[in-house]
């Protein structure tokens, strides 16, 4: 059950954590104003609507390609004919087990939002606080919970790889995670007409080379 809502922990944490870093970082090394300042914060938050479009077309999709490829089997009742069923719930409506290619969204989405933490917490590396201010204890909070969080992923991105869906489910439901995120970080938030990259705009060259540290 933690996993089915994987996203909303994800956005629950990430919200806070990208509003105080971007705004804490155009204060600091861009010397923006508030104003100027929230709403860059504000246009990095839409990335996370980015993230939820992302989340819910792709769910949607995969009941989708589920419903469209599969059947029910139902014990077979004396006295009723057989029924044609068009989905998966109402298959289980009737006590069934529905068949189809079940493209796994576990394994989408849990690549996909570990990935995404950890696009977001690479902003911690350019950001300077004061060592007693209440921001900078709120900061770590977070990036500690998110830390955890991604810890916790990927410990269920190996329980589903173990003991859920054949091969080629999994497989496709990494590779659509992945795509998503090189869709949104690698490619269309290095454009000017996007919520942008995290604070300070690091070069990929740089970016890769402060992740192998």
């Amino acid at each position: 059950y933690f996993v089915k809502v994987a996203w909303a922990w994800t956005l629950w944490l990430l919200l806070p954590f990208i509003a105080l870093t971007t705004y804490q970082l155009a204060r600091t090394k861009l010397l923006y104003g508030r104003t100027r300042s929230a709403l860059l914060a504000l246009r990095r938050l839409s990335g996370l609507a980015v993230g939820t479009a992302v989340w819910f077309c792709c769910t949607q999709l995969f009941v989708y390609i589920e419903n469209l490829t599969g059947e029910c089997s139902v014990p077979a009742k004396p006295g009723h004919a057989p029924r044609l069923y068009a989905t998966k719930r109402e298959c289980h409506q009737d006590s069934g087990v529905w068949n189809g290619f079940d493209i796994s969204g576990h394994c989408f989405l849990l690549s996909y939002c570990a990935l995404m933490i950890l696009e977001e917490v690479a902003v911690l590396e350019g950001l300077s606080m004061d060592h007693s201010s209440r921001l900078r204890v709120v900061v770590n909070v977070l990036f500690v919970s998110l830390c955890l969080l991604a810890v916790i992923w990927v410990f269920m991105f190996l329980c589903t790889a173990l003991y859920f869906h054949d091969f080629s489910q999994k497989l496709l439901g990494v590779l659509i995670g992945l795509s998503g995120w090189y869709g949104t970080y690698r490619f269309w938030y290095l454009k000017p007409f996007s919520p942008g990259l995290p604070l300070p705009n690091i070069p990929l060259s740089s970016k890769k080379y402060s992740y192998s540290r």
